[in-house]
């Protein structure tokens, strides 16, 4: 297995004059990037980084951003990459839980990087006095030769850490690249694809997605946060030809006013994962797009694919089979013991697969948890169907007993989403001193809608009696995490913006 500094190497003798970055009026080809590379692998060794290294990085999705990248790659260097959003205290865990020897920040993240604990700090913005600026790794170098096999650390993500500290997912240069190549296979990449680089390097897709092109010689368009016009202004400009974003970026691009009139033609290709996504959703991006090929992928940062379908609408919810280089099983939840077909459980992945990581780096309670006998237990819930499909039904943490039934979010949630009125809806279980929990559905209306309106929908649909919704809660809004993850804790803990009254 090649390291991915090698992999790179390969791509700029592949296809020297082909495009490989854009990040506003800044234009490189692979011919043209490998220089900036190597500076900035000879810049970050004459400021002491070693092989083995963590550098930490707190930045959007800059030039800059996916360089530093590709360098570690070449260095043998961990990178490891926070949410530019992330607050000083978050920033003082990754840079001692990784001892991390240097953070890279720009103007957004200043003021929480600068208040963090004292580490060799590097800037992009010259105008930031006191740090070394980014420009000054640039100095003309010799071409970079990778230092790092396939065996080596190559980057290190956080989750989320919605439920605990944030924990640590090394993984090495294999399974980044197996996870690359899949990626492409998956999703049917041709040479010189282009893709909308807007899923933060943060966060496995945005990497998956940085890796994926230059794997196959394709552009990556840097958009340093989500901005709706200006996504549909880079697809129309630089003919992006596939998009791979969570639910809710492709939900806001289809429903904002310029979407209309944007010539979105040249996408051929849909992907989609972080979260499900609903049947009326699936229906409205299918006709708008109409798309050689619309995939769902389901994974995680540990284990990059679990499964993949890759006709999405033919069959709304399923999430599709085991991806190329992975196994998956579903067991009774509290148990090792293979459910039966349409039987709900615990999904399961196998450990050895080609993408896997091998443990949370220095959590040993998180591997006893999540790590055992040989499978990664993923925390989320599903079932196969008769087919063998596998339908992700949500998070064993989600799942709402009511009455003593279990009642699965997401399908609530897809059969709400089919009401013409419902912009977005989320379902969470609340407290009931009779039933335990009941359901409630906070609705995100595009229309005027009332709860008899709404509950008439889902008798017509066929919910059974105990899923339906007992609450309906009408917001502003749904909250998401900065990747589109639905924040179910923060509505039950009533930490939302009730929709204005209608007039």
């Amino acid at each position: 297995m090649l390291d991915l500094g090698t992999s790179f190497i390969a791509s700029v003798e592949r296809t020297p004059r082909a495009l490989a970055i854009v990040d506003g009026d800044l234009r490189l080809t692979y011919a043209e990037w490998y220089p900036r590379i190597s500076a900035v692998v000879a810049g970050l060794q004459r400021l002491g980084l070693q092989r083995g290294d963590h550098l930490l990085t707190v930045l959007q999705n800059r030039w800059q951003a996916a360089t530093l990248h590709w360098a570690c790659q070449f260095a043998g260097i961990i990178i490891t990459p926070l949410n530019w959003r992330a607050k000083s205290d978050e920033i003082d865990h990754a840079i001692a839980d990784a001892e991390a020897k240097a953070v890279v920040f720009e103007a957004i993240s200043a003021e929480a990087t600068r208040a963090a604990q004292a580490v060799p700090r590097i800037t992009l913005d010259a105008a930031l006095h006191g740090e070394t600026s980014f420009d000054t790794l640039l100095a003309a170098a010799p071409p970079a030769q990778p230092q790092a096999g396939a065996e080596d650390w190559s980057v290190m993500l956080y989750t989320s850490g919605t439920t605990s500290r944030p924990k640590g997912v090394p993984r090495r240069h294999r399974a980044e690249r197996a996870a690359a190549i899949a990626h492409v296979a998956q999703n049917l990449y041709g040479a010189g694809e282009c893709t909308l680089g807007v899923m933060p390097l943060y966060h496995t897709m945005g990497v998956r997605s940085l890796l994926a092109m230059a794997a196959i010689g394709g552009a990556f368009i840097c958009q340093p946060r989500f901005d709706v016009a200006q996504a549909l202004r880079l697809i129309a400009c630089e003919g992006i030809t596939n998009l791979y974003l969570v639910p809710t970026l492709y939900h806001d691009l289809l429903h904002h006013p310029a979407f209309a009139g944007t010539d979105v033609s040249s996408v051929r290709k849909l992907g989609f994962a972080g979260a499900s996504m609903t049947d009326g959703l699936l229906r409205d991006l299918t006709a708008a797009f109409r798309p050689d090929l619309f995939v769902n992928h389901y994974g995680s940062s540990e284990i990059y694919t679990f499964t993949v379908d890759q006709n999405a609408p033919l069959k709304p919810g399923s999430a599709g089979r085991a991806g190329l280089n992975q196994f998956i099983r579903v067991v009774a939840l509290g148990s090792t013991t293979p459910a039966a077909p349409n039987q709900e459980g615990e999904i399961v992945a196998l450990l050895a697969g080609d993408e896997s990581f091998e443990g949370y780096w220095r959590r040993p309670d998180a591997d006893a948890k999540s790590l055992r006998d040989g499978w990664y237990h993923t925390g989320d819930t599903g079932f196969f169907d008769s087919d063998g499909d596998l339908f992700v039904t949500g998070r064993v943490d989600d799942m709402i007993i009511t009455g003593g039934e279990n009642v699965s979010p997401v399908e609530i949630e897809s059969c709400l989403s089919l009401h013409p009125a419902v912009a977005e809806v989320a379902v969470v279980g609340l407290p009931d001193e009779r039933w335990g929990k009941v359901v409630a559905a906070f609705i995100a209306r595009r229309a005027p809608a009332t709860e008899a309106e709404l509950d008439a929908h889902c008798r017509a649909a066929g919910l059974a009696n105990f899923k339906r919704p007992r609450r309906y809660v009408f917001v502003a809004e749904v909250p998401r995490s900065p990747v589109g993850k639905l924040l179910r804790r923060k509505l039950a803990e009533g930490d939302y913006r009730p929709a204005e009254q209608e007039s």
